[in-house]
């Protein structure tokens, strides 16, 4: 342990870093804080009305472990299961992009709320940013590390809140979730970069606070950087988010940026 970074891994190739791919929500940006209590009601109202349920005890349970599991993945993905989840209870299910429409027109309630305050100057970027994001990519640019963001998010919504967060200048490019998911994938995001860079093994790190990202930059032979971030309080773990990087092969985890310095130093340190 150096200060709050957890060293799962203390065999990782250290100081060949030239590519970084970060996740956006929960990873960079708060500005969708709350987004598994919106998306948790949307299927616990779509599966409450399936023939054969559970009671609304144990669906709540199944639900947040759903989640949990699928943190990350594109939201097409999670509303596909949650149409699995519908028809295995002899429900007769939306179409995944229906479940997925009304999530994100719920969640963007609360979004804009939020972006509108930023555009009025009631509150800053700094706020609505995972703690000391900024020095962390200040250090990775200073060290000429070329940046990505990879998101589930839909592509469109990550670009103009990166931008509004004063991000978007560090990145070389912006990933999102598109229509055509299949294509879309942070595992392809992931494969292609490591294509274009020719990157070998412990030069592609990845900062991440769900499963998908850090299996996918594993399987390449990527330094995984667990972000078990704690959104709600802005401060410390989430003990959940903590055990999914974990099984999902993290090599360091951490709470947030607040000991970039650090962090930088040990990845970079030969």
């Amino acid at each position: 342990m150096i200060s709050d970074i957890e060293l799962v891994n203390v065999n990782i190739p250290r100081g060949k870093v030239r590519c970084a791919v970060f996740d956006f929500d929960g990873t960079l940006s708060l500005l969708r804080e709350g987004w598994p209590q919106f998306m948790h009601a949307v299927m616990l109202n779509a599966l409450l009305a399936t023939p054969s349920r559970e009671t609304p005890e144990e669906l709540a349970r199944l639900i947040t472990d759903l989640i949990y599991e699928t943190s990350g993945q594109q939201t097409i993905y999670q509303m596909i299961r949650l149409a699995d989840e519908v028809t295995q209870r002899g429900g007769a299910p939306e179409t995944p992009q229906a479940y997925k429409e009304i999530f994100v027109q719920r969640l963007l309630a609360r979004v804009n709320e939020r972006v509108a305050a930023l555009r009025a100057g009631k509150s800053t970027p700094e706020e609505w940013c995972v703690p000391g994001t900024m020095r962390l990519l200040d250090l990775l640019r200073a060290r000429g590390i070329v940046c990505y963001i990879a998101s589930g998010t839909d592509e469109a919504f990550v670009r103009n809140e990166a931008a509004l967060l004063g991000l978007a200048a560090y990145f070389a490019d912006i990933h999102g979730a598109h229509a055509d998911y299949k294509n879309h994938s942070k595992k392809v995001v992931i494969g292609n970069l490591v294509a274009r860079h020719a990157l070998r093994a412990g030069e592609l790190a990845t900062f991440g606070d769900g499963a998908p990202e850090i299996a996918d930059t594993k399987a390449v032979g990527g330094i995984a950087i667990g972000v078990a971030s704690n959104e709600e309080t802005r401060n410390g773990i989430d003990p959940r988010k903590r055990a999914t990087l974990l099984r999902a092969g993290a090599d360091i985890i951490v709470p947030d940026y607040r000991a970039a310095i650090e962090l930088v130093d040990y990845l970079f340190e030969g």
